[in-house]
């Protein structure tokens, strides 16, 4: 008997610094209500959807930085989100800005979090792999603070038992490196939800530009085929305070087929059913681990420190 949950990929126009959470919310709780109305039991919603991405920018005072952080999930300004969710039976993905008193001081980081269909937190997961710098470029035409402002996640890749499958997050940049999806398959996978800001331009390396499309889609398909993994990539498109966003958001069938895409760069809903054991036939296949992968190897190459003789 199929496992069917049917996933909104809730794409975010641009937000402009100074919106505040409660327009953005609105925004947000409107995706909700659209996504109830064709029946979806989730929804996700991108990288840092509360605030635009304030990483563009360099600011030397940390009350600054600070104003784009969350400090309590679900707090006052975001709340009224939580309560849509319970009173419309749809579960969500937020990524946001978290700021956090751990360990007897205060910590940030790059996070999201899985919402169940009653309104409470079944999961937290916090960015690994952050790209960027973490001191000011002025040549650059906007900054990638990431490194600056954030501190490297340290949650690991945890799956959830979620929606009556194994559900798996991802932020933006960690979906361009395969160890996140194997981290996760390895632990039997099922949906990978990702959230993204990703600009049109490069920077440090410009003739990328015109592949920034295609290089989205690869990774996610990619990840998808060689883990028997459904995959949500949701982006925040558009031109937010003078950055192009690639947008392209899409649902990757564990095939590696592109099922449900938005096709704008604003406020979208792309719907698609998913059954969760159209993995099941990659996993006792193609990609059986138990049965082809080799670990040891792979361990045996890294401590031979890649020595690997030349060609």
């Amino acid at each position: 008997m199929p496992r069917i949950i049917t996933v909104g990929a809730a794409q975010l126009g641009p937000i402009a610094r100074d919106e505040g959470r409660p327009a953005v919310v609105a925004r947000l709780t409107r995706l909700l209500e659209q996504a109830a109305g064709h029946g979806c039991d989730l929804v996700v919603f991108p990288e840092l959807a509360l605030t635009t991405f304030f990483p563009r920018w360099y600011m030397a005072e940390q009350a600054e930085v600070d104003r784009f952080f969350e400090r309590e999930m679900p707090g006052p300004e975001t709340r009224p989100l939580f309560e849509a969710a319970r009173r419309l039976g749809v579960g969500f993905y937020l990524g946001y800005a978290e700021l956090a008193e751990e360990d007897g001081r205060t910590r940030r980081f790059n996070t999201s979090i899985l919402v169940d269909k009653q309104g409470a937190i079944a999961g937290k997961y916090r960015k690994i792999h952050l790209p960027g710098h973490d001191e000011h470029e002025p040549w650059r035409r906007f900054q990638h603070l990431e490194k600056r402002y954030f501190e490297t996640g340290n949650l690991g890749f945890p799956v959830f038992r979620a929606f009556g499958g194994h559900i798996g997050m991802a932020i933006c940049n960690d979906r361009r490196w395969p160890e996140t999806y194997r981290v996760m398959g390895l632990q039997d996978v099922e949906m990978v939800l990702i959230g993204y800001n990703t600009p049109v331009h490069n920077p440090p390396a410009p003739e990328h530009d015109d592949l920034s499309h295609f290089h989205n889609q690869l990774v996610m398909q990619s990840g998808a085929y060689q883990n028997g993994t459904w995959v949500v990539g949701v982006a925040k498109a558009g031109l937010e305070e003078g950055v192009e966003q690639i947008g392209n958001s899409i649902i990757v069938a564990p095939s590696g087929e592109i099922v449900g895409r938005c096709t704008t760069l604003g406020d979208e809903l792309a719907i698609a059913r998913c059954d969760l054991d159209l993995g099941l036939s990659y996993k006792r296949s193609v990609f059986n681990f138990a049965r082809h992968r080799e670990p040891d190897a792979y361990r045996l190459i890294v401590e031979r420190k890649g020595a690997i003789p030349p060609s």
